[in-house]
């Protein structure tokens, strides 16, 4: 910008500060955006829903959720006090069976002279002792988890297969190695090899389902004193 002063020949130019301008499109480019911002709507996201309860499970509050699922400590401890149960049933049976025998007279030439109906009487008795074991087992792992009972159930027998298996597998290496079976006076059974394998295959797959469908519902009725007790709370 030019600028003339009186009594002065030259001609004075000052120059305007750049500064401003940069300035003013600072403020012009902060407005737009600030226009911009006012114009711009957020939509809140919608509140987290907890899931349905399942169909006769009581409904949970949320807090609670984080306590919920597979507890493995309580899985195990159920598993001890079942195998500890089987031990004490069996030994129960043992010396009813001893003692029934010593009163009726019954001798081991008699169960030889009925191999069937001894067999599936031992089956029998062997059956409902670990199915009434793994009941007690899966009962006191859902009362420790308090939670999720038919889990706590399944637990207890999914230990007990995977502690079978593994001992089973230990027993077959050992006998490869030092022939353990071979050294065992077995009792003669005038029963056909096909028929005991047989038989031992169905008593297999017997042992497996209702011991596991004992644990699941004594998960569940573990459970079911927890409910009633927050139910009068």
């Amino acid at each position: 910008m030019s600028q003339q002063y009186p009594g002065d020949t030259a001609t004075a130019t000052i120059a305007t500060p750049a500064g401003d301008a940069s300035t003013q499109k600072y403020e012009e480019a902060r407005a737009a955006a600030s226009r911009a911002m006012s114009t711009i709507s957020v939509t809140p996201d919608p509140p987290l829903r907890t899931p349905p309860a399942l169909p006769g499970e009581d409904e949970v509050d949320a807090d609670l959720l984080s306590y919920r699922g597979f507890k493995f400590g309580a899985a195990f401890f159920g598993w001890l006090i079942a195998v500890s149960m089987s031990v004490l049933l069996m030994a129960a049976v043992a010396g009813a069976a001893l003692g029934t025998a010593e009163v009726l007279d019954y001798t081991t030439s008699d169960a030889k002279a009925q191999p069937g109906a001894a067999s599936i009487t031992a089956a029998g008795v062997t059956l409902f002792m670990l199915t009434l074991a793994f009941y007690i087992g899966g009962y006191v792992a859902g009362r420790l988890a308090r939670f999720d009972g038919g889990r706590q159930g399944f637990g207890v027998w999914m230990i007990a297969v995977v502690v079978g298996a593994l001992a089973g597998g230990a027993g077959w290496l050992l006998d490869n190695q030092y022939g353990l079976v071979d050294e065992i006076n077995r009792p003669d059974v005038a029963i056909a090899d096909n028929t005991l394998l047989l038989g031992s295959i169905a008593a297999t797959a017997a042992v497996l389902v209702l011991t596991l469908l004992a644990a699941v519902v004594g998960g569940k009725s573990g459970r079911r004193y927890h409910d009633r007790i927050d139910q009068l709370l």
